[in-house]
């Protein structure tokens, strides 16, 4: 089944209405739903067919180091969320989400799962915002900026819609957003897309059946 997947969906894949990007503008994936009889299927997210390659690309985290993201997160479970900080749902829900999820999770499993955050507003959201913003939820996730340029760049890597602004009423804007996180397993293709209406024990679930995923061998 062929389908619009993008950040205004929820688990039932109905739109949402708000600052959040239209179905109508991001890739075409093929999107099965979950809770099929296969037994990978068990998993809460949505699997994609064909999963989705890891991408390569370079911006900077919060210490202003240089953050190579196919190179920093190789042999991890990675967790990838474009969003923004002053985002009035949809960030700061998923990201509430998966740390309660993961302080759910069995002794250990979060050394195996790296959550990196890429601001989609680099003009507001300076390294400083940004690691205060997502030290509310854990201070082991990981938040990269970098020029428009470069994180349109990131996101078009990653096969997600490029962020969007709207105007506001007294010059502020708003971002609109892909809003489902993509989650790449160790063998660093993204099987899974976790869209907004996942709960915290939707991640405790899927997360230690992510760690030991072997794709390969199904």
């Amino acid at each position: 089944m062929k389908l619009w997947f993008l950040c205004a969906c929820v688990v039932t894949l109905a739109p949402v209405l708000g600052d959040h990007v239209s179905a109508a503008a991001g890739p075409k994936w093929g999107l099965d739903p979950p809770h099929t009889e296969r037994t990978e299927a068990m998993y809460r997210g949505g699997q994609v067919t064909p999963p989705l390659p890891k991408p390569r690309f370079i911006l900077t985290d919060t210490s202003a180091a240089p953050f190579d993201f196919w190179r920093k997160t190789e042999g991890y479970v990675t967790l990838l969320f474009f969003g923004y900080a002053r985002c009035p749902d949809q960030c700061p829900l998923h990201m509430a989400k998966i740390a309660m999820g993961l302080k759910e999770a069995p002794k250990g499993l979060a050394d195996q799962v790296k959550v990196v955050f890429v601001t989609t507003d680099p003009t507001r959201d300076s390294p400083q915002i940004l690691r205060s913003w997502l030290d509310r939820f854990d201070e082991r996730f990981i938040g990269l900026t970098g020029s428009e340029g470069a994180i349109e760049a990131a996101q078009k890597a990653a096969g997600v819609p490029p962020a969007r602004k709207t105007r506001l009423a007294f010059e502020d804007y708003a971002v609109g957003h892909a809003s489902f996180v993509l989650a790449y397993t160790k063998d660093n293709l993204a099987h899974l897309i976790y869209p907004s209406g996942v709960t915290q024990q939707d991640w405790a679930h899927d997360l230690p059946h992510l760690v030991n995923e072997a794709w390969s061998s199904r």
